[in-house]
């Protein structure tokens, strides 16, 4: 009887190990907690930018991973890209930003103009 116990605590023991394990984040993926703070900080900032005037929101993609925030996209000018960066380091939970946004050339037909 002692040795059945031993092996079902020993057989419980593993799943728990591999279900902790399974849960733990990584340097290259999220824990499930992690996942849903950074949903939270990317919904956080794009609802900034949204409400920003001087920023078209639709140009900027946002994404964050363990708090940093990733902003993207192409925008009209350096004055964008420097208010973006503003809403995003101002907003809650951020703890980096990293920017990639670039602005827009224009099309070689309007350029001569």
């Amino acid at each position: 009887m002692t040795r059945m116990l031993r092996t079902l605590a020993l057989a419980f023991s593993g799943f728990a190990l591999v279900a902790t394990v399974g849960c733990a984040s990584t340097q290259s993926k999220e824990s499930a907690g992690e996942y849903v703070d950074d949903a939270t900080v990317t919904a956080s900032v794009k609802a900034a930018l949204v409400a920003d005037p001087q920023v078209k929101a639709r140009d900027v993609n946002v994404e964050t991973f363990r708090g940093t925030v990733q902003l993207s996209g192409f925008v009209d000018d350096q004055r964008q890209i420097d208010r973006a960066v503003e809403i995003a380091r101002n907003s809650k939970g951020v703890k980096s930003v990293k920017n990639d946004i670039r602005i827009k050339t224009p099309p070689a037909n309007e350029s001569a103009r």
